[in-house]
């Protein structure tokens, strides 16, 4: 069943409070968030079709691409996103549903979700 809701997908709901960062950083996040935020729902796409291998490619890269953005801005908060990415993938490899939570809740306060 497609997801069109932001309330009922952690991911959705992510690249939605993205728009946090452009607030926050400004006019230098802009193409950043665009393109993390379609990421994600390609992504999502690719979850609905079952295609998880491509799904997780997809999360990885705007992750990737929100740890360079990060990096840029503060060189510490970079490398906390990359590690919180490689937790995130990690858990997600070894099917970890309550790592992989967590680390979306992360995310998502990161990007302005109280």
């Amino acid at each position: 069943m497609p997801l069109h809701d932001p309330t009922s997908d952690s991911f959705l709901k992510l690249a939605e409070n993205l728009r946090e960062l452009e607030v926050v950083i400004g006019e230098k996040a802009r193409p950043v968030v665009a393109q993390v935020r379609a990421e994600l729902q390609e992504a999502i796409a690719s979850r609905e079709r079952g295609d998880m291998p491509a799904a997780l490619e997809k999360i990885r890269r705007a992750m990737e691409r929100l740890a360079n953005l990060g990096s840029e801005l503060d060189p510490a908060e970079g490398a906390m996103m990359r590690e919180v990415a490689r937790i995130f993938m990690q858990s997600l490899s070894f099917g970890e549903k309550g790592a992989t939570k967590e680390v979306v809740n992360v995310m998502r306060h990161k990007a302005g979700d109280p």
